[in-house]
């Protein structure tokens, strides 16, 4: 199954590119949302609740984001090389695992909650609504764990519009359940985890119907997947091993970034996370072409088409030389104004605006990360992205050691970061592609 010719490969990619973006964008909107009712119930306490529990359930997701992007990459290579069946069992697996991870996180929910507050030293009426919101969400782990094994194997299948109309059904019914919740039925912080727990339950619910409606004859496949089978076992837990200590990698430096800027003041925070919103839309688009590299690049990868593979990553840098182009100019042209938008505190915009050059810089420097964490992700090449993720997340925290005290060296260390694992990753990639005989 080689790729299409040019102008083919140009709607291929975008086919796979535009619904991802526009599921990404439907992230920030339903946090807004939740954050906008919580505002509305009175106290300060609620808002800081939800802020609280969300930011716990983030980053347990976060790091579980291997089982949406390992599943991806072993089934798009399955798809290429014409093996529905293995595709099947491919998500059969990853349905098990989140089942498993999803039991461990339930019966351990009250130990961990508990280090977790104690960790955040919330104050004691924000922390027990906190604990209120979580007690209920937490019940939803087992449909956003599924959620993810079923948006990577879509993605893999070449289908990137169910996990969009999934993600948007999701976030608005949710956000309709938590208006109605709270609004008409005064629940409080209870209700807007109540409408999160059920917008979650249905997403996986929506997943299954999605599955069943197109992907129905593999039914007994997926359910008499050979799960003891060693060999085809053990790489999908090697390649999910991986990407769950990459991203422990990237938890960690995003963590040590926002601390760094805490310890330097209220001020320098408040800037910091202002110019990381810049960081943080154009990570929004660009993981939509990175979703289109591993649906396509895993693709090739299982029809062991090495060519296709390498006019792929072409394409899709000259996609990321455009864009970067474009976003580099737009922040250096705007970015004051946007800062001025994004707050009316004239001591924060002003601040922000003197470490402005540096979110400037973030297009140029994070677009090569973005792209080859996809193709790796086709190509199963876990082991490369992980080598790189540990290169550049030891460059950041040598850079902090240096100099730990200046917000100027902090951003330093974060833009070489970024630049480190494009660039450790695109002195790996000849050895990805020579791999791509070998993968299956």
């Amino acid at each position: 199954m080689s790729l299409p010719q040019r102008t083919s490969l140009f709607r291929s990619v975008w086919a796979l590119a535009w619904p991802g973006i526009l599921s990404n964008i439907t992230v920030p909107l339903l946090s807004l949302t939740d954050t906008t009712i919580a505002g509305h119930l009175g106290s300060a306490a609620c808002i800081g609740a939800v802020a609280l529990g969300g930011m716990l359930f983030n980053m347990a997701y976060w790091l579980c984001g291997f089982l949406r992007m390992g599943t991806g990459g072993l089934t798009a290579q399955q798809c290429g090389a014409g093996r529905e069946t293995e595709a099947a069992h491919t998500l059969s697996r990853a349905l098990v695992v989140a089942a498993m991870l999803s039991g461990v996180l339930l019966v351990c929910q009250t130990p961990l909650a508990d280090v977790a507050f104690a960790l955040m030293d919330a104050p004691a009426g924000t922390e027990a609504l906190a604990r209120r919101y979580f007690g209920i969400v937490v019940w939803g782990v087992p449909a956003v764990l599924g959620t993810y094994a079923f948006s990577g194997w879509f993605l893999g299948m070449q289908n990137a519009r169910y996990p969009m109309w999934t993600a948007i059904g999701q976030n608005l019914l949710n956000m309709a359940a938590s208006l109605w919740l709270v609004v008409g039925c005064g629940w409080g912080v209870e209700g807007v985890a109540t409408g999160t727990l059920v917008a979650q339950w249905a997403g996986v619910l929506l997943c299954m119907a999605l599955w069943q409606r197109r992907y129905g004859h593999l039914l007994h496949a997926l359910l008499h997947a050979p799960l003891r089978e060693r060999g085809s076992l053990g790489r999908f837990f090697r390649v999910n091993r991986d990407i769950f200590l990459r991203t422990l990698c990237l938890v960690g430096v995003t963590t040590c970034f926002t601390a760094a800027g805490a310890a330097q003041g209220d001020l320098v925070l408040a800037a910091n996370t202002l110019l990381m919103q810049f960081f943080v839309f154009y990570s929004y688009l660009m993981d939509g072409f990175a979703y289109a590299g591993e649906a396509l690049g895993g693709r090739c990868c299982g029809a062991r088409r090495r060519t296709d593979y390498v006019r792929l990553t072409r394409h899709l840098f000259k996609w990321g030389a455009a864009l970067a182009a474009v976003f580099t100019a737009l922040y250096a042209l705007l970015g004051t104004q946007a800062l001025t938008l994004l707050t009316n505190q004239a001591a924060v915009a002003q601040t922000a605006a003197t470490y402005l050059p540096f979110a400037v810089a973030i297009p140029l420097l994070s677009t090569a990360a973005f792209l080859f964490d996809g193709l790796y992700i086709g190509a199963t090449a876990t082991r490369g992205m992980l080598g790189s993720m540990l290169v550049a997340t030891a460059a950041f925290f040598g850079t902090l050691i240096v100099s730990p005290t200046h917000n100027a060296a902090l951003w330093c260390a974060f833009l070489a970061f970024l630049a480190l694992r494009g660039g450790m990753q695109a002195v790996l990639y000849g050895k990805v592609v020579r791999g791509i005989e070998d993968i299956l």
